[in-house]
């Protein structure tokens, strides 16, 4: 809602296991948390304790899962998160299979399950209708080959926000870690003109104040530090 009205979302990373952290995090003002499975020990029963304690600071819990696969995009979403975001998503079939993971028929074929947190253990009648419009389903481009399917990526339905990872797009043109090079610089711009363009929400990682600034100024809303 926040991004739909033309404003920026800014949240955090967190691979601490610990509720308290995540509440805090959102009584500072984050919008949003990411709850990172990829990196760090975070378990998907941590993350369900997690997503109830940023919803008590007032910030939304987006899963961020270690594969693209079908189980790990239903686990992350049934515990009752703000979204999933998905890593090296790099090609049409792979934003695809996402969003078939994700969404409820008729936009996707996320399995049924609905006495879950997700579905407030009682199985609600407009369930599906809730989850499919309010979870939201974030996938990472992170290489050369998802730069180069970009638009054919934009074109999957389903999908809410582009996330640029500058570190990975980094090592993928050789010049791992150096997020300030004037070519991991030009290939978000050109992403996120494209994305903007195909009416998604583009989102990236900022190593600092002044990352955050610059992104803001070429139009990423979905910014994490």
């Amino acid at each position: 809602a926040k991004m739909a009205s033309g404003e920026t979302a800014i949240g955090t990373f967190c691979i601490l296991p610990n509720a308290t952290v995540v509440e805090a995090l959102g009584v500072a003002g984050l919008d949003f948390v990411i709850l990172d499975t990829e990196h760090g020990p975070l378990t998907i029963e941590t993350c369900e304790d997690l997503a109830r304690g940023a919803e008590c600071g007032g910030a939304a819990s987006i899963v961020r899962i270690g594969d693209n696969r079908p189980e790990l995009v239903l686990r992350a979403l049934d515990i009752g998160s703000g979204g999933v975001q998905v890593p090296q998503v790099g090609s049409r079939e792979e934003a695809e299979n996402t969003v078939r993971a994700a969404k409820y028929a008729p936009l996707g074929e996320r399995g049924v399950s609905i006495f879950t947190r997700a579905g407030a253990y009682t199985g609600s009648p407009d369930h599906s209708q809730q989850c499919n419009d309010e979870q939201m389903v974030v996938v990472h481009i992170e290489g050369m080959r998802a730069v180069e399917n970009i638009d054919e990526i934009l074109d999957v339905d389903g999908l809410d926000v582009i996330f640029l990872g500058p570190y990975d797009l980094s090592q993928s043109l050789g010049i791992t870690g150096q997020v300030d090079d004037p070519r991991v610089r030009d290939t978000i711009v050109r992403c996120t003109a494209r994305a903007r363009e195909a009416g998604r929400f583009v989102g990236s990682y900022a190593k600092d104040a002044e990352m955050a600034r610059w992104l803001a100024s070429i139009g990423v809303q979905y910014i994490a530090s």
